[in-house]
């Protein structure tokens, strides 16, 4: 019997807004996409693929291949966070 991989998953409807979400934020690495969801950069770039309008995906693409902020190992020293901190108001 195949497993099932998280590219084949059905994701719940938050699920998959808030992964579309972190794609889209300049901050947020896809180390923590992983990490919170278990889906590896080229399984959110083909979920991207998926769920978005091919020209809203051009032009995702475009914009996270010019972002240092999207790896972690790319990112200045001082930014140890993944969101703005007036992200999150209380």
């Amino acid at each position: 019997m195949k497993q099932k991989t998280n590219q084949d998953r059905c994701w719940r409807p938050d699920e998959l807004s808030r992964i579309i979400e972190m794609a889209w934020e300049d901050r947020t690495p896809f180390e923590a996409i992983d990490y919170t969801y278990g889906l590896s950069e080229q399984e959110v770039i083909q979920l991207m693929r998926r769920e978005l309008k091919p020209s809203s995906f051009r032009l995702w693409r475009k914009r996270v291949t010019a972002r240092k902020t999207k790896h972690v190992q790319l990112r200045d020293p001082g930014v140890s966070r993944g969101y703005c901190p007036t992200q999150y108001k209380r």
